[in-house]
């Protein structure tokens, strides 16, 4: 999976709202034959309608509980589109990093932005389960 922080030239940080998990960073599966990279843009198109560029590779996130997954979480910049609305994700916003950690009621994903927001140049792994929600190591 590829999660990405986007951030536009205002410093505000680009949220969905998913119909089951509530409010996040946008994030997606990567498909049989995809780059990583190519994921990472797809999905930001599918679920935003905006084009960005990617930055850094900031948070690798180990899932173990089923099922299991690894998310690779990058930050980026807008560089075009307009917000369009998906089946995925109704309701898309540019917010403040505090306004944006406040509308992110599940746990993970609250982490999963906190580790990008605080990112210092050196990459965060993780490895957690789910219920309950239990990081295991640092």
């Amino acid at each position: 999976m590829v999660s990405c922080l986007v951030q536009n030239d205002k410093g505000q940080l680009l949220l969905i709202r998913h119909y089951k998990r509530g409010w996040e960073i946008p994030q997606g599966r990567v498909e049989e034959a995809e780059s990583i990279l190519e994921a990472l843009h797809r999905e930001i198109r599918e679920e935003t309608g905006i084009e960005m560029t990617p930055g850094p590779l900031v948070a690798v996130w180990s899932k173990l509980s089923p099922p299991s997954a690894v998310i690779l979480s990058f930050l980026g910049n807008y560089t075009g589109g307009d917000l369009l609305p998906s089946e995925e994700s109704p309701e898309i916003g540019w917010f403040d990093a505090d306004e944006a950690l406040a509308l992110i009621s599940h746990p993970v994903n609250r982490d999963r932005l906190k580790a990008l927001i605080q990112f210092s140049g050196k990459m965060v792994f993780r490895s957690y389960t789910s219920n309950p929600y239990q990081v295991l190591t640092d």
